[in-house]
């Protein structure tokens, strides 16, 4: 264990202005708050915090961090409580310790949502001071370094998966390239044992062939760069083991082909001699196309700045060779503690790495549950970046593979939500389209333009996706408010009684609701009676029977009455929403049956429908239901017929023909399969009833090019 007077000279070495009092303190205060706690190895439960420290120390971080990490386990094991450390060590100590305690929730769980809400904790926590994070990382490396002691496989395999979901990644973020891949390293045999096993067997083998090389490449890089005036340190190195199975896994590259396996590091003092050591290396050995990156001009998002190239060298073998300033490296190494002194005080350039951080902190506030949001911050977090550019030249960094809708949330939400379309690098594209490394993006943007939920589909980053969601979470209440007021509007009419403003409002605040639209809302997703409503209102209504009150309520549905008519079905109790299922299409004249579900309301069938196997074993979600005699203004409903048809020239547009002949309206028209001889199409045809369908199929099967035509079930 790191003895008290050493841990003090250790923080001093590099901190002048060290507290030496708080220092002490805390060693004295957490020794004897854990006493004879003891961990898996046997050793004294205190041994961990100084080790912690002691880490931290090693990233010549402040006395106020130091000593968070001394106590960063007293209020979570021992009987410390927060307003005992605020009062011996100040507010702002206590505020951190209290952060990581909060972050050492954060552990897998059966229950996914534990799981997520314990990450916005972890996120609020280190929003609020990066110090936190680091804390934490370090507490999260030395557990790691003890692994071995726990004596249950599954339970190391636990914490190293969560080590490499979450902790890893986060490190990387900040830069933190050091404690990343040790993390890493630590984790990846307890998690993939047998990958680990067979690229290590794999290592070893090129290990053995590679030596000669790489003392050969060293001293020649060594005497060019000497011969050329520059004043450099070279190091070799290589490749991760867990990178490397990353890397075959996710871009499906064989070691064989990773340029980086064997790789060199050139350090110079400044930005200028990295330009002309790239110059020297490349007269030396052809460089291989497409594999240069300069991230010295173009820094990743973690702040980190090297120059990237891979060279034939010495017997043809590929190698990478990153340049880069004595500076950069530090950066490179240790992230943000590298430059703790400034970063507390940093420019909006320098703080720009962190701009992630706000993206979650966006998402956050906008997701509508936890493992929504740790889906997103996941793909925030993990994901290679492409670097394009804002018609003004600003620099926008994206997950590889990222759409001009990801880059349009990336600048705003609200250019988001307004996209309409875009221009790369001045050429008109579509908003699915792929952005690449370089590109100039000019969004378009029209104030009548609302997300689509079709993007869904394309979008990748976090914060697009959140965006979406929430604006069709939104606009699907609003169609819910409006259903459930028409609703209760025909339930007051049919009992007689006055619908205006002050009744509802009363109705409400009775049922524990915040405004009319909550209550609205209920009602229109059929998780609240109409009948509860008025009896609310009036108590001791006596209610019209369901008979007499046919429900004739308007569905939510796309395919339903076009005409603005309503669905006339009998059997329901009047006010619940109703959707006709899209899986087998009812019309008036089939056989139907209702299903109750939650938050939709009554999702209708067809009596034959395959759907209904899965209901078997529920019968008190069936509703007996059956058609009444529809009024004139009814409107129509969609049929789906499956047509089987010669490919011929014309033989479609006979077919629709046939389809208006019959007073039909086709709503929708897919090609499901194509031959040389034949195709088959499915329509969606607009009709009264299943009578009128009927006529159009027969009209069709009487058609010369067709071969088939069979109503459809999906």
């Amino acid at each position: 264990m790191i003895r008290q007077f050493e841990l003090v000279e250790r923080v001093r070495s590099y901190d002048q202005e060290l507290n030496e009092n708080l220092l002490n303190r805390a060693y004295v205060f957490s020794m004897k708050a854990h006493g004879k706690q003891k961990r898996a190895s046997g050793d004294p439960y205190f041994s961990h915090p100084l080790e912690v420290a002691g880490i931290l120390t090693n990233m010549q971080l402040d006395c106020d961090t130091i000593v968070t990490a001394l106590l960063h386990d007293t209020i979570e094991d021992t009987v410390a409580t927060y307003e005992q450390i605020e009062e011996l060590f100040g507010e702002e100590i206590a505020r951190l310790v209290d952060g990581v305690t909060k972050l050492s929730k954060l552990e897998y769980s059966s229950e996914s949502s534990k799981q997520a809400e314990n990450f916005r904790k972890f996120l609020l926590a280190m929003s609020n001071d990066i110090r936190v994070l680091l804390v934490k990382l370090a507490d999260r490396l030395h557990n790691m370094r003890t692994l071995h002691f726990i004596s249950k496989p599954e339970k190391r395999a636990r914490i190293s998966k969560e080590t490499l979901d979450i902790y890893a990644p986060l490190a990387e973020r900040i830069g933190m390239q050091e404690i990343k891949e040790e993390l890493e390293a630590l984790a990846f045999p307890n998690v993939y044992p047998e990958a680990h096993e067979s690229i290590i067997r794999r290592l070893d083998f090129l290990h053995a062939n590679t030596a000669d090389i790489r003392e050969q490449v060293i001293t020649e890089l060594e005497w060019l760069l000497t011969e050329a005036g520059i004043e450099a340190e070279v190091k070799g190195r290589e490749k991760k083991p867990f990178s490397i199975w990353r890397k075959m896994t996710y871009r499906n590259v064989s070691l064989e082909d990773q340029a980086d396996i064997l790789a060199f590091r050139i350090i110079v003092d400044d930005t200028e001699t990295c330009y002309r050591a790239l110059g020297v290396v490349h007269q030396k050995w052809p460089a291989v196309p497409g594999l240069i990156k300069d991230y010295i001009s173009m820094p990743k998002p973690n702040g980190y700045q090297s120059i990237h190239t891979a060279v034939i060298g010495p017997q043809k073998k590929k190698i990478e060779i990153q340049i880069r300033s004595s500076e950069m490296d530090a950066v490179a190494e240790k992230g943000v503690a590298a430059h703790w002194s400034y970063k507390q005080h940093a420019s909006e350039k320098e703080g720009a790495q962190y701009r992630w951080l706000q993206d979650l902190l966006e998402i956050l506030e906008h997701s509508s549950d936890p493992e929504e949001f740790l889906e997103h911050t996941k793909l925030a977090m993990y994901q290679n970046q492409v670097f394009c550019f804002t018609p003004k030249g600003e620099l926008v960094s994206l997950p590889m593979g990222a759409t001009v809708v990801d880059f349009a949330y990336a600048v705003h939400t609200r250019i988001g939500d307004n996209c309409v379309g875009a221009k790369i690098n001045g050429k008109p594209v579509q908003l699915r389209t792929r952005l690449s490394n370089g590109d100039q993006v000019q969004i378009l943007r029209s104030n009548a333009q609302q997300p689509s939920p079709n993007w869904l589909s394309f979008v990748i980053t976090g914060k697009a996706k959140s965006a979406i969601r929430r604006f069709i979470r939104h606009q699907k209440r609003d169609e819910y408010v409006k259903l459930g007021k028409s609703i209760l509007e025909r339930a007051f009419q049919h009992e007689s009684r006055d619908f205006n403003k002050k009744s509802m409002e009363l109705a409400a605040k009775n049922l524990n609701m915040s405004d009319t639209d909550e209550l609205f809302e209920q009602v229109g997703k059929g998780e609240l009676l109409d009948r509860k409503v008025l009896e609310t209102v009036f108590p001791g209504i006596k209610l019209n029977g369901r008979e007499s009150a046919a429900a004739f309520v308007r569905a939510e549905a796309t395919d339903t009455a076009k005409k603005g008519g309503a669905i006339p079905i009998k059997g329901l109790t009047p006010g619940l929403a109703v959707h006709l299922s899209e899986c087998c299409h009812p019309l008036p004249g089939d056989r139907i049956v209702g299903i109750t579900t939650t938050g939709k309301g009554i999702m209708v069938h067809t009596i034959d429908c395959d759907a209904l196997d899965v209901y078997s074993e529920t019968p008190e979600v069936w509703l007996d239901l059956s058609w009444s005699a529809p009024g004139e203004d009814a409107g129509f409903f969609v049929g789906r017929v499956e047509v089987l048809l010669e490919h011929e020239p014309g033989a479609l547009a006979n077919v629709l023909n046939v389809v208006a002949r019959e007073h039909g309206n086709l709503s929708n028209i897919k090609f499901a399969e194509r031959s040389p001889d034949m195709f088959r199409i499915e329509l969606d045809i607009e009709v009264r009833d299943v009578k009128h369908l009927t006529s159009i199929i027969t009209a069709l099967r009487a058609s010369e090019r067709v071969n088939s035509v069979e109503r459809a079930f999906s």
